[in-house]
């Protein structure tokens, strides 16, 4: 059974500001890794309350426009009851209700079936916890 599923754990600094980091690359490399170009399943998540996992473009302004529009969606400000960290943190214990801490994706002949301008991305409001980690797992 070990052949079959594979898990590495990514140590992602995605520092004191809010961020989408792109993890398609380091999918990629998991992938050549360890799926011996076989078709499966690649499942990513964020063992943390405050991220989330998202599909998503990059590069041409939309990880900009997700960060804003969670800023619409999940003001910084003093409504949250939950209240400790920075102003308005209890907003980022919320995301993952809107932003998944998980995304499972197909693998075909060992290669993430992405579309053409698709990433995966760690999302990040949270700028009082600068280290995260995804944990990637691949079913074969």
């Amino acid at each position: 059974m070990s052949h079959a599923f594979t898990t590495h754990v990514l140590n992602v600094a995605s520092g004191s500001r809010e961020r989408v980091v792109d993890l398609t690359r380091d999918c990629e490399e998991f992938l050549r890794e360890t799926s011996d170009g076989r078709d499966g399943l690649l499942n990513l998540f964020v063992p943390h309350a405050t991220a989330g996992i998202a599909v998503i473009e990059t590069g041409a302004g939309s990880d900009d426009d997700l960060l804003a529009a969670l800023h619409t969606l999940l003001p910084a400000d003093d409504r949250w009851q939950h209240r400790h960290g920075s102003p308005g943190h209890g907003r980022d214990h919320v995301l993952p209700a809107l932003v998944p801490p998980h995304a499972t994706l197909p693998v075909v002949g060992g290669r993430l079936e992405l579309g053409t301008w698709q990433s995966v991305c760690l999302v990040d409001t949270n700028v009082d916890n600068p280290n995260r980690q995804v944990r990637l797992s691949f079913l074969a």
